[in-house]
């Protein structure tokens, strides 16, 4: 499930989700990691840009237990 803004809210830069991401930056019960598909180098085996951090390195994901 991807969020989605309200409409009229104010777009903040780094808000974007990545195709890695399960939520957004600073969600509560998320944190940063390493994008597990480039092991965080922001490229992938052909040398291209990770299409799932974007180049980033890192993802937001969920945190804790359940």
């Amino acid at each position: 499930m991807n969020p989605t803004p309200s409409p009229g809210a104010p777009k903040q830069p780094g808000s974007d989700l990545k195709p890695g991401d399960e939520a957004l930056p600073g969600t509560p019960g998320t944190g940063e990691d390493i994008c597990q598909v480039c092991s965080g180098t922001g490229k992938i085996k052909d040398g291209s840009v990770c299409p799932a951090c974007e180049g980033t390195g890192r993802i937001t994901q969920g945190i804790g237990g359940g």
